[in-house]
């Protein structure tokens, strides 16, 4: 008879079996793209592992392959949105190669997440009052049930006065509560509203109201843009133009408003005046209830940098027709750790 000091027990048996596998797990399973301390990636865009990154810089990235979502939207030559199309009329293309469409939807029916973020900034005292009404009647007539927007006022700091809510009346008690400030945090306000709505589902959108200066941000252009573009979130800048030609105009700022808008597949545009904010508004409106949306699968799972460029076309219209096509510019294949 064996001694009971000679037989394993059954918890050294386990241990065992937990050490073989363990010792054999990494070459069977890949780490997720988080492994190490980095942040998860969404499920809607695509990651990437670097485990030797600080040691070789240059080395290529290697990405793990998940489904990008572009909504896009077209307009005609008179900026109308452009309704009707079909999956055959866009061609979709990643850093130059051609791209199979696995997924074709007009895109109106999804859920809507807006951050409004409202420039409180003692440069626009002037028009704030009107620049909130405007807002007001924008948020009563885009949300449905399904939606949801959140309010953001800044100035020298940034403020959320509503969370993410379908409720007009909160959104009401919202605007009637924002307040003047001093300076201007425009970047920090772009970075926190992307932030906020990154882990959302469905179509993502910011409107951003200002007259276009940055004075106190703590994060740069390039980090705003960036957590922009990483939420996936589209842009719509209203840059508010008292005096067109003041000597005190900010042009820096708003073409920094201009491009963040263009990378992201949103658009821009001029208001001096009370018809024209609540046009901007309409048109904003309009093109979140044509958009089109195409999904894919990249065909790449190598990369040689963090940033993948799309860039989409459409094919078969009818002669003599000129058509814009605005979608985000592209997407990072691993995190920012800003």
């Amino acid at each position: 008879m064996t001694s009971p000091l000679k037989r394993p027990s059954r918890m050294r048996q386990l241990f065992l079996f937990l050490t073989v596998a363990i010792a054999v797990s990494p070459a069977q399973v890949p780490k997720p793209p988080w492994a190490g301390g980095a942040a998860p990636v969404k499920k809607s865009g695509a990651s990437a592992t670097t485990p030797d990154a600080s040691q070789n810089p240059d080395s290529t990235i290697k990405v793990d392959v998940k489904v990008v979502n572009v909504f896009v939207t077209v307009t005609d030559d008179h900026g109308a949105p452009v309704g009707g199309l079909t999956k055959e009329n866009f061609e979709l293309l990643e850093d130059g190669t051609p791209q199979t469409i696995s997924v074709f939807d007009k895109e109106s029916a999804l859920p809507l997440s807006i951050v409004m973020d409202i420039d409180t900034s003692l440069s626009t005292r002037k028009d704030l009052p009107l620049e909130l009404t405007s807002a007001r009647r924008f948020a009563h007539a885009i949300l449905r049930p399904v939606d949801a927007l959140c309010l953001y006022e800044f100035s020298e700091t940034v403020d959320e006065i509503v969370p993410f809510t379908p409720d007009l009346k909160a959104i009401d008690r919202g605007i009637d509560r924002a307040h003047y400030g001093a300076a201007t945090a425009l970047y920090d306000a772009i970075y926190l509203g992307s932030q906020a709505v990154d882990r959302r589902q469905g179509r993502k959108v910011m409107v951003i109201i200002t007259d276009g200066g940055d004075t106190v941000s703590r994060v740069d252009y390039k980090e705003a843009v960036r957590a922009a573009q990483e939420a996936e979130v589209i842009v719509y800048s209203i840059i508010d133009v008292p005096i067109e030609a003041s000597a005190g105009r900010d042009t820096g700022g708003e073409h920094a408003l201009i491009q963040i808008s263009e990378d992201t597949g949103g658009k821009y545009f001029y208001a001096t005046s009370v018809p024209q904010l609540d046009e901007a508004f309409r048109k904003i409106s309009d093109e979140l209830r044509t958009q089109y949306l195409l999904a894919y699968y990249p065909s790449r799972h190598f990369s040689d940098s963090s940033f993948r460029r799309i860039e989409i076309k459409v094919t078969g219209a009818s002669a003599g027709s000129t058509f814009a096509v605005h979608h985000r510019t592209g997407y990072y294949t691993r995190k920012s750790h800003f």
